[in-house]
């Protein structure tokens, strides 16, 4: 089977890449902006038409997109996030041989949600920052597409390799310093809310399984546990052998991206468009059926993923428990020169 990656580069998108390239059934072909890809090509500034042409060259039977940004303005998520999907959705439609497309979604397009009660993927969207907005747009487009394709909406993501910006490269890096500096206090955001964290392995054989699978629509990729943050944390923090304190601020943990600000007012409503236009049957396989922390304007204090549609139409569930998640990733950083 010929696959074509897009986003390899990215935190899932490398854990994809590895697994893929180990799969004697697949012909594997890097699309990206770096020196790396087989292919060159800027999906936020590139043709539909241009793309079409590669995918005409390169006749890949699965199109694997991980590319976007978790972080950045407004300007640069949309365009990353929804633009680019829409060029993908596009040039897929335009070439000769379309592909099957799987995509890659996020948990922060759901927005906030009643506590104690696993999400569905028949649950009404409503993102509260301009990167779940941004994420939100980008799946309503693959669903309109009238393409072969699945969203996989991905939960909080932890593993090797995590982001120094993300809450436990955040944490792990404070560790590291405190440990090297003799320090008592690791200070951190408030660690109270409950998310579904996910290894990136676990993530990257879910993508792989997508590819090889007939399903459609949006798909939850989740442990199916929520877990408050602080024990996640703590477990992190019992790895590293601190014996000092992680003090929490009183603010909710932010990606840069999901602070709230005057874009969301132009965002919102593209996202809306988007859904109110998708058609019915798209509709109707959604309800068959990253990563994200708590936006400023209203917190989500809890995320936990009904996975039973990945078990049932992908034959997935997690192998990587939270404790090895998290000592991988205590073991990066303690190693890193």
């Amino acid at each position: 089977m010929r696959v074509l990656l897009l986003g390899a580069d990215g935190f899932i998108g490398r854990r994809v890449t590895d697994r893929l390239l180990v799969d004697q059934e697949l012909q594997v072909t890097v699309l990206g902006r770096r020196d790396s890809a087989d292919i060159r090509f800027d999906l936020t500034t590139g043709s539909p038409g241009a793309l079409a042409r590669f995918l005409d060259a390169v006749a890949p039977q699965v199109v694997i997109n991980c590319a976007g940004a978790t972080y950045g303005s407004s300007r640069v998520l949309i365009r990353s996030n929804t633009l680019a999907v829409a060029t993908v959705c596009e040039a897929i439609r335009r070439s000769r041989e379309p592909a099957r497309l799987v995509h890659v979604g996020s948990a922060a397009e759901y927005g906030p949600v009643p506590g104690g009660i696993p999400i569905a993927e028949s649950a009404e969207p409503r993102p509260v920052g301009p990167y779940g907005v941004s994420k939100l747009a980008g799946t309503e487009l693959v669903l309109a597409s009238g393409l072969d394709a699945t969203v996989l909406r991905v939960f909080d993501v932890v593993g090797p390799g995590a982001p120094t910006a993300s809450l436990f490269g955040r944490l792990s890096e404070g560790l590291r310093r405190a440990l090297e500096r003799d320090e008592s206090v690791v200070r951190m955001p408030d660690l109270s809310g409950y998310r579904d964290f996910v290894d990136v392995r676990d993530v990257a054989r879910a993508i792989q399984s997508a590819a090889v699978s007939a399903a459609t629509g949006v798909i939850n990729i989740g442990s199916g546990h929520a877990v408050r943050a602080r024990d996640a944390a703590q477990m992190l923090v019992r790895t590293a052998g601190f014996e000092g304190t992680v003090a929490e601020e009183s603010r909710p943990a932010l990606l840069p991206a999901q602070s709230a600000g005057a874009a969301d007012h132009l965002l919102h409503p593209l996202a809306h468009h988007l859904a109110g236009h998708r058609p019915a049957e798209s509709r109707a396989a959604e309800g068959r059926a990253v990563d994200g922390r708590s936006p400023a304007a209203e917190p989500v204090p809890w995320r936990q993923a009904d996975v039973r549609t990945a078990r049932d139409r992908l034959g997935w569930r997690t192998q990587v428990p939270l404790e090895e998640s998290l000592g991988d990733i205590w073991l990066e950083t303690a190693c890193r020169v």
